[in-house]
């Protein structure tokens, strides 16, 4: 029998742009990609197909997402750009002295006590009812396949889950984590190439189709999600899942040198990235491989992430607008703390004034910039009994603070960060793009619009290319693959350089951009098991 590897990669790889016209679907994993082309071609469009390719990523890629988790998504339809905000609140019971009276002194990072409402299911039957073509029984039908007949698990995964599976037999010792092993490592984690079906997760996903998620936040999926928070210590009720709603929200942008950048706005943390090209369109750029070019990159981040920890919560619970964050006089002032020197970030004083990502384009000029997330790999580690919802941890991010604005409070949404971004120009649509992977998708977005706008890179070669990541203070993350004159360039810029070869660390992204012609063109992420697949 025929034995290799699926990790161990000697040789370097290269991938070409992928072209299309009818449509495409770039996503992290390729039976996913597959099941939004199939529902393309079943009569649907951007949105059918970027529904089908989540839930199927719900199944074939738990390591990052799942049916308890969050979602936002950036739909161009009708010439105009949509915003959906599908991030869950805190429990109606969630208070900072609830937290503090148990002694806890910063968010927990697993376990009952992280839960929000998770809002993905919800986001597919929104999406669904209000630009889909298809019923969700259709859309979902792949994804419904693949767990009730199972799929070969793909490298990265087995990788992350093997990863998980040591991570938590360490450290989820509490009765309450039993389901979680009970349904995704009953023995072991799954290796590459093995097959891998949940019954649970068929039956949930069933559910979720045939009703647009109504049992999910109102009916008896409702009840054993709470009933399984609550037996745990946590809070969640049927109250809260009740009474939960996607939010529409208008994105917001910053100009770079002619391109419209667009993001969702807080509690998402794209602010960050739009934060940053603010600071780096006062530059001129000339070579991307260059020591100055890093240097500068890496400033302008820490200085927008200075600002997004600092002030980036709930909109009503902000002290500073994002037009104060975004003005060119907050930019320019901004701007002069960039010197030749890594310095250390402080978050300044405006004027007053572990996740899962997918892209999709149909031939009628829609396309859709989705993301979903369990957060830190399989989230809380908190699964429901039977039903193969494994629940986020998204509460983790909130503050314990009671000076800040992210600190936690009942009904409230924690900072978050998972971000769709989106390219258009003089109105009209360039294509999604986006960078998974916690704190470094901001700084995903800044670099893969660089790449395109500033050094021209093709959409695989803008994925290809060498990646940093600011991790905090001085310290800066690079890739094992990138030169060696930039290291010692940027350590002899004050920066604490270090080499990273774990190739997922970096995130993982999908591009597809829209030509005057409306010929597709997509690249798609080399670090994982990414398909961009046209038709």
């Amino acid at each position: 029998m025929l034995s290799f590897d699926a990790q161990h990669f000697p040789y370097a790889s290269r991938r070409n742009v992928v072209y299309a016209q009818r449509g495409m679907v770039a996503t992290s994993q390729p039976l996913a990609a597959q099941a939004g082309l199939q529902v393309l071609q079943a009569g649907g469009n951007a949105i059918d197909a970027a529904i089908a390719a989540a839930a199927a990523l719900s199944v074939l890629e738990p390591t990052a997402n799942g049916i308890g988790g969050d979602a936002f998504a950036l739909v161009w339809h009708g010439g105009k750009l949509h915003g959906l905000n599908a991030s869950g609140p805190a429990a109606a019971t969630s208070t900072l002295e609830s937290l503090t009276s148990l002694g806890h002194t910063e968010m927990p990072k697993y376990g009952p006590l992280a839960v929000t409402v998770p809002g993905t299911p919800a986001a597919w039957a929104a999406m669904a009812q209000r630009f889909g073509k298809l019923p969700l029984t259709t859309s979902m039908a792949p994804a419904i396949g693949y767990a009730r007949e199972g799929f070969p698990v793909s490298p990265s995964v087995a990788y992350a889950w093997q990863q998980a599976t040591e991570i938590f037999r360490k450290n989820l010792t509490a009765a309450h984590f039993k389901p979680w092993f009970d349904t995704f490592a009953p023995e072991r984690a799954p290796e590459a190439g093995e097959v891998w079906r949940s019954a649970g997760h068929s039956k949930t996903l069933q559910s979720i189709a045939e009703d647009g998620a109504a049992s999910f936040y109102r009916g008896a999926l409702a009840e054993q999600i709470a009933a399984c928070v609550q037996g745990a210590g946590g809070h969640l009720s049927t109250a809260d899942l009740a009474a939960y709603q996607v939010e529409w929200v208008d994105p917001i942008s910053v100009n770079y040198r002619g391109f419209d950048v667009w993001e969702i706005p807080p509690n998402g943390h794209g602010l960050v990235a739009l934060i940053a090209l603010n600071l780096l369109k006062g530059f001129d750029f000339s070579e991307r491989d260059s020591v100055l070019t890093y240097h500068r990159q890496i400033e302008a981040i820490k200085l927008a992430f200075a600002d997004g920890l600092a002030q980036i919560a709930e909109p009503g619970h902000m002290r500073v607008s994002v037009a104060d964050l975004l003005s060119s006089a907050y930019a320019d002032e901004r701007r002069k703390l960039i010197g030749d020197r890594a310095g250390l970030p402080r978050p300044g004083t405006p004027p007053a004034g572990g996740t899962v990502y997918l892209s999709t384009a149909d031939a009628e000029g829609n396309m859709v910039s989705f993301i979903q997330s369990n957060y830190m790999g399989f989230g809380s580690g908190m699964v429901v009994p039977g039903t193969g919802i494994g629940l986020h941890n998204r509460g983790h991010n909130f503050s314990l603070n009671p000076d800040h604005p992210n600190c936690i409070a009942p009904g409230k949404r924690p900072y978050h960060t998972i971000i769709p971004g989106f390219l258009t120009r003089d109105g009209a649509a360039v294509g999604p793009f986006g960078v998974m992977g916690g704190f470094m998708q901001p700084q995903g977005h800044v670099q893969m619009v660089m790449n395109t706008v500033d050094f021209q890179l093709n959409p695989q070669a803008s994925l290809d290319a060498p990646r940093w990541e600011w991790e905090s203070g001085l310290g800066v993350a690079i890739e094992s693959t990138t030169g060696e004159h930039l290291f010692r360039g940027l350590a002899a810029r004050g920066h604490d350089v270090k080499w990273q070869g774990n190739r997922l660390a970096f995130g993982r992204g999908q591009i597809i951009w829209r030509n005057a012609a409306g010929v597709l063109s997509g690249g798609t992420e080399p670090r994982t098991d990414g398909a961009v697949v046209g038709w």
